[in-house]
């Protein structure tokens, strides 16, 4: 009887010590993993830090805002030429995402690339070409004086990161609206073939000339924006994937050689707490209506004062700049629609023939 006891003490013993081992060993790897994450995320954080000449805090702000605490925007830019610090290229994509912690929502602006707009110190032209006049620091004011909103953080990928990024995830899913091809960005220049009728799942290179084709949509500009608000829904949904932690190391170098930011890496850690349970049912998008035409051979994008007015205070809202019972949508002089008949003849910049 003292034998058979002694032998069950020895098995729950036994069993003890195994559970105890498997839990520290679970608590150890965990501590590890967790590690090696923060310790790739910090190095790629510190590979993409570049903050802005104006400081932390926008010329719109009175005092600078904090991630988890306050409604903040976001510029992300695709930029075309990023091979000279992205200093003499065009900002191919430009999008406008502000996030309001109180309601856990994204709204999401597509800018059209050709948009005419006003330049600071460079008279009217396609707001695309604020990037080739001035880099990141002139975008951003120009897309400050556009919106009329401040503009707190922003974010650049070059077309070569973005194509890492997708494979990286494992590609994503999007649904074709209607058949078409479109080039490759490589110097292959391979037709890409797309196609109407369900969900087609997309690696980096054609994720990005699904992104970037407009000449064959019928909607242009206004049905490229669309395609490409999608590809960053689906971005974010693989983003938000668990298989992404197994990612980490990829993404970090991903992450670390082609995109430039000025949110810190506390702010970046912050900024995951605070949205980790975001859907990408909380994105709201918003569009700039409007038409393209021509001022001599030049084709422009000229947005609907209406609807920029609209737009700018449905922004101001979610910034938490203005109250959503406000009616006035008069907007400061640099904000006007502007009516001259031509565009900047002296600004220098000179429209470059599609390649795509």
């Amino acid at each position: 009887m003292k034998r058979k006891q002694l032998r069950v003490k020895k098995k729950r013993k036994k069993r003890i010590k195994f559970i105890v081992t498997t839990i520290l060993a679970i608590l150890v790897v965990g501590i590890g993993l967790g590690a090696y994450v923060l310790t790739q995320a910090y190095q790629a954080a510190d590979k993409t830090y570049e903050p802005l000449e104006r400081g932390e805090k926008s010329k719109l702000r009175e005092e600078a805002v904090t991630v988890s605490k306050d409604p903040i925007s976001i510029l992300l830019m695709g930029v075309e030429d990023y091979s000279t610090g992205g200093e003499h290229g065009r900002s191919d994509t430009m999008m406008v995402a502000t996030f309001n912690p109180e309601d856990e929502k994204l709204k999401l602006l597509s800018i059209p690339r050709d948009s005419y707009v006003d330049i600071p110190e460079n008279g009217q032209d396609k707001i695309n070409h604020s990037f080739a006049f001035g880099g990141k620091e002139l975008t951003i004011q120009t897309v400050e004086d556009l919106l009329n909103i401040p503009i707190d953080y922003y974010a650049t990928v070059n077309f070569e990161g973005f194509k890492n990024i997708v494979d990286t995830l494992g590609g994503i899913t999007v649904d074709v609206p209607f058949d078409f091809e479109q080039n490759s960005d490589d110097r292959v220049a391979e037709k890409l073939q797309f196609y109407e009728g369900g969900e087609m799942e997309l690696d980096g290179r054609y994720a990005l000339a699904y992104a970037r084709m407009r000449y064959e949509d019928p909607r242009g500009d206004i049905g490229r924006n669309e395609r490409q608000k999608e590809v960053v829904q689906a971005i974010i949904k693989e983003l938000a994937s668990p298989s992404t932690l197994t990612k980490v190391d990829d993404l970090a170098e991903d992450l670390g050689t082609n995109i430039e930011t000025n949110m810190k890496f506390s702010d970046a850690l912050n900024f995951l707490k605070k949205y980790k349970n975001f859907d990408t049912s909380n994105i709201d998008q918003l569009k700039l209506e409007g038409a393209s035409d021509y001022l001599g051979k030049i084709s422009y994008y000229f947005i609907d004062e209406q609807s920029l007015a609209e737009v700018q205070h449905e922004l101001r809202v979610h910034l938490g700049l203005e109250e959503p019972t406000t009616t006035d949508s008069t907007t400061s002089d640099m904000n006007e629609q502007q009516t001259n008949e031509y565009p900047n003849e002296n600004s220098g910049y000179q429209e470059e023939p599609a390649t795509y």
